[in-house]
């Protein structure tokens, strides 16, 4: 997907309130989803977008994370999925 198109999809699941979301990059969503999950963390409304690049995936993830979502910055390996949750 475009990053208009996964900004899009995101917004469209989450609506304003970006500080209670965690957004991240992965390359392999079922994983990471597992990983959060075993940390303790509720993936009860995960999501997650297949990018064209990983350059979009790391520009949507700051995209968000400047907005206030939760997250960081730096990881994801090749990056070709952005989740929220």
């Amino acid at each position: 997907m475009t990053k208009a198109d996964i900004i899009s999809a995101i917004n469209g699941k989450v609506g304003s309130n970006y500080s209670i979301w965690t957004i991240g990059i992965t390359d392999d969503p079922e994983t990471r989803k597992s990983q959060h999950s075993n940390d303790g963390k509720s993936v009860k409304y995960w999501s997650h977008w297949k990018t064209d690049s990983e350059t979009i995936g790391r520009d949507v993830e700051k995209h968000f994370l400047d907005k206030g979502m939760k997250g960081d910055t730096g990881g994801g390996g090749k990056a070709g999925y952005v989740y929220v949750f």
